[in-house]
Parts: structure tokens; sequence; C-alpha cells
């Protein structure tokens, strides 16, 4: 039977990957395999170990189990959780505002439910609940989007109760952010994304998922086999699937190349840099995202032992499209962006001029873009039995959770995406593989 993908030049995860700070700290489930060999026939083939798979795989076989319990296997590339885990405006521009608020909150509605989860699970993730300050350095950009603010606020949506319009005087003295000229500050969390996807994955393991890590999946059967499952490709022998989800985020075209056009394997920076011991620093109220320009942004999460996670900076790079546009190689950093992050700190916070902080740790990590900016959730055009939830486009934590779930209802009980819950914007279509926008590239 031929395999959807033949073609070598599709993304795939690479064997040598820088090490993220998420993964110093490692499970026992890291290098899991269930079971010594894989089952020849199974009811839902779950691949890849990030945040949707471990929902989905949580969802299937704890949240929401049945009975008889289905048999399930989650296979991942490499180690488990191995991969990469602001334009609402730009939505409400396209799809009108009705459309862009379901994403709002949508997105708002994964504080509440993960906090529940957390508690229930009892899951150690260090999940924190702060304010994020969106600080604007470029004062034309600041006004068009207090345009936008002031525009959501006449309209008294409700999601705007608790978004706060700051003066360049409240950034320096509230956000203590140097050059800013202004921004807003809105209710956030976060979390330690590796430590809460291998609680998931435990739970479900400890109901029944065959967990198979250092599995990587080279091709699916382009049609079902005459007993209706799905012929699936590894590098450990032929798994025969009755349903299929993928969680592939930036490796989707390998396995799905009808997705090639419409999520792309896109390289970014990140790094954790914390200031010397001892060493005077102002103490900073939440995350931020400190924006220089159209495009131009770096983030930041303070977390509570003092360090902070820092990435972005693409605009230094965007030109040079080979270091990062189709590219799947998180073994080798972007040079510019990692020289830009070394004082960072000092260059940008008012009372980190001596805090001497400097980076601790710095690695690479793709993630899957989606040209539209919006992810492609639902069953796959043309592929009964075959689910997807990828191209979070660097914006998964808000949505990835409730998206894994919703694939796993579609998979198990053939619930219509629109009894999930999601965005509209979100569902997967045969429109949306030829995109009209390109959000990647501009």
């Amino acid at each position: 039977m031929s395999s959807n993908s033949d073609a070598k030049s599709f993304p795939r995860p690479t064997a040598g990957y820088t090490q993220s700070f998420w993964r110093t700290q490692s499970d026992p489930l890291d290098n899991h395999q269930t079971t010594p060999d894989l089952p020849e026939e199974i009811d839902i083939l779950i691949i890849g170990s990030g945040y949707v798979g471990a929902s989905a795989a949580y969802r299937l076989l704890a949240e929401n189990p049945q009975n008889p319990t289905p048999r399930v296997v989650l296979v991942e590339a490499r180690e488990l959780c191995s991969g990469a885990t602001g334009r609402n405006a730009l939505f409400a521009k396209r799809y009108g505002i009705d459309a862009a608020a379901e994403i709002v909150r949508f997105e708002l509605s994964h504080l509440k439910i993960i906090e529940e989860l957390v508690r229930k699970e009892k899951i150690d993730c260090d999940l924190t609940f702060t304010r994020s300050y969106d600080m604007y350095l470029d004062e034309n950009q600041l006004n068009e989007v207090k345009t936008l603010y002031d525009s959501l606020v006449d309209q008294e949506l409700d999601f705007m109760d608790d978004v706060q319009c700051l003066s360049q005087t409240e950034t320096r003295d509230t956000a203590h952010v140097r050059d800013a000229k202004g921004g807003f500050s809105f209710p956030t969390g976060h979390l330690w994304p590796y430590k809460l996807v291998a609680h998931l994955i435990r739970v479900a393991v400890s109901h029944g998922l065959n967990l198979q890590t250092n599995t990587p999946v080279s091709g699916i059967g382009e049609t079902p086999n005459l007993d209706g499952f799905w012929p699936v490709t590894t590098s450990r022998g032929v798994i025969n699937a009755r349903k299929i989800i993928l969680a592939t985020n930036a490796y989707t075209s390998a396995l799905a190349p009808q997705y090639s056009k419409a999520i792309i394997p896109c390289k970014g920076v990140c790094s954790q840099i914390a200031a010397a011991p001892g060493a005077p620093r102002q103490e900073l109220p939440g995350t931020y995202c400190i924006r220089s320009g159209p495009g131009a942004y770096v983030y930041q999460i303070s977390r509570n032992d003092g360090s902070l996670i820092i990435g972005g900076a693409s605009h230094l790079y965007e030109d040079n499209r080979e270091e990062w546009y189709n590219n799947p190689d998180d073994g080798k950093l972007i040079k510019v962006a990692a020289d830009y992050l070394d004082g960072y700190m000092q260059r940008t916070f008012i009372g980190w001029e001596d805090s001497k902080a400097e980076i601790k740790h710095i690695w690479a990590g793709v993630m899957g873009y989606s040209a539209d900016s919006l992810p492609h959730v639902g069953g796959i055009p043309g592929k009964p039995g075959q689910f997807i939830a990828a191209g979070f486009h660097g914006h998964g934590m808000p949505v990835a959770f409730l998206s894994g779930k919703a694939v796993a209802d579609m998979a198990q009980s053939s619930v219509p995406f629109e009894e999930t819950g999601l965005p509209r914007l979100y569902k997967t279509s045969l429109a949306r593989l030829d995109p009209v926008y390109d959000d990647i590239l501009g």
C-alpha cells in the first residue's frame, strides 16, 4: 500500500536537538515503552506526546472512559514531550467581532479549566496565576491597538472588564519597562508544561494507554485496508489503527502532505535568564510581551524561582528565511537571536542595570505556524477516521488542552466539531488547506 510520506522534503523530528529548560528534570516515562512490541491492531492511535497528545490520551482513558476500554497507543518520535510546546485584532478585522470574541473567551476559559485539572489530579507543575503586560515601544503601533481597545470597551464585551490600559508613566512605575510608550494588562497564567504533560500521560498509562516513545512514524497508508484500519508505518513495525489523531504540530505535513501549505515548521529560540545571586534587581509583576514594532516582539515569563523564560525576537532574522522558515532542525540555535537575548534584561527593564543577568539555558524549538494564524482542529478532509489538532502558531498553551480533548471526543464518540465548544474559526477544512492568507511571511 502506498504511503503519503514518500517526499523526503517533509519535516521530521531531528535526532540531535537542543535541550530545553523544561526538560532538565526528566520524567520516568521519558523513554517509556509500555510493551516491547507494537500491537498489530488498535482502536485509536495518537501521534505526538506534546500538550495535545497528552490531553487526548487523558480524555480518552481517564476523563471519559468507555466500556470496554478502547485500545489506545500513543507514539512519540523522540522522548516524551520533546517538541516545542496577541492576534485577535487581526481576527476581528478578517472575520468579524463575534468570531474573534469566541477565540478570546475560549482562551480565557483555559485558566479555570487548567486550575481545576491541576487541583483534581494533584499535578506538581508550578501553576501560577498572574497578569500579562503587553508593552509597546512604538507609539504608532500603540495608538492602533488603543483604538481597537476603545472599540471593544464601547461594545461592553464581558472579557474587557479586567483589561487595563496603561499610560507611559504607569508602564514605567508598574511594569518597569524603560522605553515603553504604554500598554495593556490582563489576567494570565503560566506553568511547567513538561511536568503537566508527563503527569497527564502517566494518568492515562495507569488507565491502559500504551505509550511508545522513540518510535517515529514514517507514513500513513493512503486508504484504509479492507477491515477499515489505517496502516501506520513506524520504525518498529506497522500499527493498524481504526482512528488516528495527529498531534504533530510542526511535523504534520510529513504524515499529511495536504497540510504542507497550511502548517509550516518554523524555528525559534528561547532561553532561561537569571540575575546574579545577591545582585540588585527590580521585582517584576507578571509575564510580558514587549513589542518594539509591528511583528517585532519578545515574550517573557517571570518564574517563581526568580529566573525568567525569554524568547522571540524573530524580527531579527525574518529576512534570513533558511534560518527559520520550513526548518525542522532544533539542534542548532539562531545566533542573532541568541546574541540579542544576552544582556536583554539590563537593556529593557528599570532596576536591572546592575543585575548581572545572564543566560543560564538556551535552546531552539520548532513550532507549527499556520498560514492564517489559526489552529487546524477536526476531521482531516478526505480521510475519514483521521483527526488533527495542530498549527498553533506559537500560541498553543491557552488552546491545546481543550483542542486535544475535542479531537478525542470526535475520534471516540463521533462528536461533531460544532458541538465541541471550539471556536468556529479553528475548524480545519479543504478550503483552508489552500490558504488565502500568508501570515507567516506576510
